[in-house]
């Protein structure tokens, strides 16, 4: 099978995730979400990898993060090991814990950072047995929900000190008790009403991001990586051609609008 294209540059921005093998469980009890984000934050101060943003699942996590330092692979590498090792060593097991690699989508931050900070942290809902609870009960569930870094947005007190909030909150003011609750607001219109999944831009490419990201990673990391190996998510994101373009050379050869 072919690898996926890994996209690394200094301070590129990322949604992971990381699924057990078979879905399977990740996390049997609170001591092993502990564990996890004590691991996060060991790994992300070990690779000065920025987290911005996570959620810890039954059977799966998602982080949003930065990496100054163009190291998703080592970090992700060494951070998925330590994880495994607790676990497989806290639970008397053995073999891999994870269903393959991570999967990852570079981010456009300047247009979806905002989205996926949210989709992230509305992920505790979207469990079925939740569908059928109140708005009010699921804005009180969210809020009290200790597995993500939703709480660390909305409030200070008890806020990781690894966590970087105020990249996303700079859209809403700053980390201010106004800033705060807009982006409250922002992730409580996700409770309210039916919000596209931002990720679905990404699939088959890996790139989250307006036509001028796209065209600008196309230009400046992508075409090199041809040179070196043929990759499918290379060949997908280089034949992408934008609906805009098309309409513009059509317009042209039939001189209409």
């Amino acid at each position: 099978m072919a690898r996926p294209l890994r996209i690394q540059f200094e301070n590129a921005y990322y949604h992971v995730t990381c699924r057990g093998n078979a879905r399977q469980e990740i996390f049997l009890n609170d001591s092993d979400r502990s564990a996890f984000v004590d691991l996060l934050e060991r790994s992300s101060d070990i690779y000065q990898t920025e987290i911005l943003a996570y959620v810890l699942m039954s059977n799966h996590f998602h982080l949003l993060l930065k990496t100054p330092l163009a190291n998703l692979q080592e970090f992700m590498r060494h951070f998925n090991i330590s994880y495994t090792s607790y676990y497989n060593w806290k639970h008397d097991r053995t073999g891999h814990l994870y269903q393959g690699r991570y999967k990852s989508f570079l981010v456009d931050a300047d247009n979806y950072l905002q989205e996926i900070s949210r989709y992230i942290h509305l992920n505790p809902m979207r469990v079925r047995l939740r569908s059928g609870m109140t708005l009010d009960e699921k804005r009180k569930y969210l809020r009290n929900y200790r597995w993500s870094s939703y709480g660390g947005y909305i409030s200070q007190p008890g806020r990781r000190d690894f966590l970087r909030v105020m990249e996303v909150l700079a859209y809403f003011g700053g980390d201010t008790a106004k800033g705060r609750k807009k982006y409250e607001d922002l992730v409580m219109e996700g409770l309210s009403g039916k919000i596209a999944n931002p990720l679905e831009k990404g699939i088959g490419h890996g790139i989250v991001g307006a036509n001028e990201f796209i065209d600008k990673i196309r230009g400046q990391y992508i075409r090199s990586a041809v040179e070196s190996r043929e990759l499918p998510a290379v060949k997908k994101i280089l034949a992408q051609v934008e609906p805009e373009r098309i309409i513009r050379l059509i317009g042209e050869v039939f001189k209409v609008k």
